[in-house]
């Protein structure tokens, strides 16, 4: 509907995990890495742990995705409100255990060990991966732990993920899953995004999209869109793509402050507490130095070729001030800094990127 008028091949912030447009924080890095790891290492039970929205889906897809090689099979449940018969018939069906298997547990049991054994002879990996695991019935997360003991006297048989909300956390606090906790051999927490982690979400999925990030958002509203978000990516992204729609039908370019406060108000989306606009840190740099140096996934260092760039061409920024809203100056920063003091303060600003 904008792609054309914003310069977009594709739309940028689509709400499915699309795993080309994955977004790595050092804690999504994490996590990513976490789960590779206690995959590839047959690790027993790894959880991960993110408020909804936050990126845990788009995590496990990518490790799904990168299981091409036939080396390792992953099983994925993304809807684990079943009963025990259920849980059975789905672990028989998705891994090809036979129809012989569903007949019953104790069947099913029989099947899944001598599979997973034949297939760790041939050097092959079997893992479950459950994701909205904070809905999982106890039955089935007694069930989880049962298979999880599946082992030989050197190794785990079939390494297993839980990927759920806080909720998750906290069960796993009850003392009737402490035998469930204690087996748990990696741990990842997801938090919502900084300020400058947002400024950098945005602008990498404007780049993905092919669009220049100078000209989509001034740094205002990505200030905003950061403050009602509360750094929620999935939040973020239905802002920046209502804003868009806004921006396209007012023929405003870039999205201004007015235009993502609207889409915040239609929204019922409220200042958050304890989530400043300025991030409590510095003021975000120009998303179009994050777009250009930052690859896909990565918080780069762009300060230095955005610091450089705008200093050879100062008296063009000047008058390019004059001709649209400021994209790149911190708040409060005049662009031409009247003393050496304010200039370095400015370069400070934007050393995160």
């Amino acid at each position: 509907m904008y792609e054309q008028f914003f310069g977009f091949r594709e739309l940028p912030f689509e709400l499915t995990p699309n795993p080309r447009f994955l977004f790595l924080t050092h804690r999504h890095r994490e996590a990513l890495t976490s789960l590779r790891h206690g995959i590839s290492t047959a690790k027993g039970i790894v959880v991960l742990i993110g408020e909804a929205g936050t990126g845990k889906t788009t995590i496990v897809r990518t490790v799904l995705d990168e299981q091409t090689s036939g080396d390792v099979r992953c099983l994925y449940l993304n809807n684990p409100t079943l009963t025990r018969d259920e849980f059975v018939e789905f672990l028989a069906t998705g891994l090809g255990l036979g129809d012989h298997a569903a007949e019953s547990k104790a069947a099913m049991l029989v099947e899944l060990e001598r599979a997973l054994v034949e297939r760790r002879s041939r050097g092959q990996i079997t893992a479950l991966l459950i994701d909205e695991a904070q809905s999982l019935p106890y039955d089935l997360l007694e069930e989880v732990r049962l298979l999880a003991n599946i082992e030989t006297q050197t190794e785990k048989l079939l390494p297993v993920v839980l990927a759920g909300q806080p909720e998750l956390a906290g069960r796993l606090n009850e003392a009737s899953l402490r035998q469930l906790k204690q087996r748990i051999a990696l741990r990842c927490d997801l938090a919502p995004l900084t300020l400058q982690e947002t400024a950098s979400y945005v602008a990498a999925r404007i780049r993905i999209a092919g669009g220049d990030s100078a000209r989509v958002f001034t740094r205002e509203a990505v200030m905003l869109i950061h403050e009602r978000s509360g750094g929620i990516p999935r939040v973020i992204s239905v802002i920046c793509d209502n804003a868009l729609v806004t921006g396209f039908a007012l023929e405003r370019r870039p999205v201004g402050h007015a235009v993502v406060l609207d889409v915040c108000r239609d929204f019922d989306l409220r200042p958050i507490r304890g989530v400043r606009s300025d991030g409590g840190a510095a003021p975000v740099a120009n998303l179009a130095d994050v777009a250009e140096v930052a690859e896909v996934g990565e918080v780069e260092q762009a300060a230095a070729a955005g610091a450089s760039r705008h200093a050879a061409s100062a008296h063009e920024t000047a008058s390019e001030h004059e001709r649209q809203p400021d994209v790149f100056a911190p708040l409060g920063v005049p662009l031409h800094e009247p003393n050496a003091a304010a200039s370095a303060q400015k370069k400070r600003m934007f050393s995160f990127f």
